[in-house]
């Protein structure tokens, strides 16, 4: 990036740090604007953007006093000194384990040219002489970014994280700096990264950028853009060979909201779901008990569903609620608030197990709290809470307003995919989708139990066991004008 001013305790020194920005980045390094979206394809060079980003202005002073006073003209020298002390900027992706893969060594080596910068691998911090210092962090470990004020961070991959974060605990944390924020990112259908341009990109407060491939390869040079160039025949390639699918092609190059997600596990359902009509405005009936589902989580989420019942089999699923790092009280409050008259909570089994600190159950902390829970029944198999998903989502309605949130987790809950071998994992990707999958799966799955009759199913089985094949065709085809079986 040329020659930056990085601030010494008495002056300042000019270095050259190995950055060479692609054009996009140039006017978003520009902007004083407090927030930032930057939509773009894949391997536009946003990470190393990103870091380069909270670099600069961890490293320069006066950059950062020049933006305070940019938004706040009543800031006097006094504050700015003030929130100029020790600053800490979060480079916070979907994981810590991508953190550390992905942008460790980058960061470590834009740092290198620094006189003083000194990294920590135990944290994964660099920090430079003036008592700044950049950190990365894993979204995965919401608790480790409680507590820190930032003044600045940057969400690499926002489209992966959990829709809760920023609202919940980094606005909180840039509040004390008036820090800036950056959600970049690759579109991954309509979630809460393709939300954040759409509400961006018309407001004068926001910086706000959407690239695709085709704008890079008109725009940039070098070796890079070569290699990029190459490597879009390459994939045209695979999509005629039916190696990728053209629904992947247009997500990554071409920012596709419409893509379908790879391994999306009740995608198709969802979609169908919408097609016919389910996914729209679904009242309230004071008439009909409200039953919750939920996922309980410490460190992560907790996810709640909030469902109706009818005798004909139809589910109306009016609610859906989940936050992070909060107590049992707040989920008290919360269902308080909402002003339902609620039938069953349901809670998984692991309610049961008693805390080491306290020597309680949360099932007994729920029941001081006033709030009586009903322990589902336990899930053997993942593949069977699945399956009750999929039998049991055709007869779901879903309120698309107060479940927006939820329904985007369905649709985002998907397979893990083995990118060295190019096959499908036997396992779901533990991310954001997570807990409101495992949450709907849990409902589903009591609701599928509730409607089984195992003798019936067992006398089915008996006879099928007793009964030789050419017998069995006999009698089917007896029946077969009164309906068969």
């Amino acid at each position: 990036m040329g020659a930056v001013a990085v601030a010494a305790p008495a002056s300042y020194v000019d270095v050259t740090v190995p950055y060479k920005p692609r054009r996009w980045a140039l006017p978003f390094h520009a902007t004083k604007k407090r927030k930032s979206v930057l939509v773009l394809h894949r391997r536009a060079g946003k990470t190393v953007g990103e870091v380069n980003h909270a670099q600069r202005y961890a490293t320069d002073d006066q950059l950062e006093a020049e933006r305070l006073r940019f938004l706040e003209p009543s800031f006097t020298d006094a504050h700015i000194r003030e929130l100029l002390r020790a600053r800490h900027y979060a480079v916070i992706f979907p994981t810590y384990k991508q953190a550390k893969l992905v942008a460790w060594e980058k960061a470590k080596y834009y740092a290198s040219t620094i006189p003083g910068a000194v990294p920590n691998e135990v944290d994964l911090a660099v920090r430079y002489p003036n008592g700044s210092k950049v950190q990365l962090f894993g979204a995965d470990n919401p608790d480790s970014l409680r507590g820190p004020a930032f003044s600045g961070a940057v969400f690499d991959e926002y489209q992966d994280h959990p829709t809760n974060i920023y609202g919940e605990i980094i606005s909180k944390a840039l509040a004390d700096h008036l820090g800036w924020v950056v959600f970049g990112g690759t579109i991954k259908g309509k979630n809460q990264l393709y939300k954040t341009y759409q509400a961006a990109k018309n407001d004068p407060e926001w910086f706000a950028l959407w690239q695709d491939v085709d704008a890079s390869l008109e725009t940039e040079d070098g070796a890079t853009i070569i290699a990029l160039r190459r490597a879009m025949e390459d994939d045209r390639a695979d999509v005629a060979n039916s190696i990728t699918t053209q629904a992947e092609f247009d997500q990554e190059w071409y920012l596709s909201p419409e893509a379908a997600i790879r391994g999306a596990i009740y995608g198709e359902l969802i979609a169908e779901a919408r097609k016919a009509g389910r996914l729209t405005r679904v009242p309230y009936d004071p008439s009909i008990p409200v039953d919750t589902d939920w996922d309980l989580g410490v460190g992560d989420n907790t996810s709640i569903w909030f469902s109706q019942s009818l005798y004909t089999g139809e589910v109306r699923v009016i609610d859906f609620y989940e936050a992070s790092g909060e107590g049992l009280p707040h989920y008290k409050s919360v269902l308080d608030a909402k002003g339902y008259t609620y039938g069953t909570h349901w809670a998984p089994h692991d309610i049961q197990q008693r805390e080491l600190t306290s020597g309680n159950s949360r099932l007994e902390i729920a029941r001081k709290l006033g709030l009586h829970f009903q322990v589902a029944p336990r899930i053997q198999a993942l593949e069977e809470r699945i399956h009750a998903a999929r039998m049991f989502l055709p007869r779901c309605y879903f309120d698309e307003v107060r479940c927006e949130d939820g329904i985007e987790a369905l649709t985002h809950y998907r397979w893990a995919f083995n990118e060295q071998l190019q096959e499908q994992k036997p396992t779901p990707v533990h991310d954001w989708a997570s807990h409101a999958a495992d949450s709907f799966g849990g409902l589903a799955y009591r609701w599928y139990l509730s409607r089984r009759n195992p003798d019936r199913e067992a006398a089915r089985e008996l006879r099928a066991a007793q009964r030789d094949p050419g017998e069995s065709f006999q009698w089917n085809k007896s029946r077969a004008g009164r309906g068969g079986y």
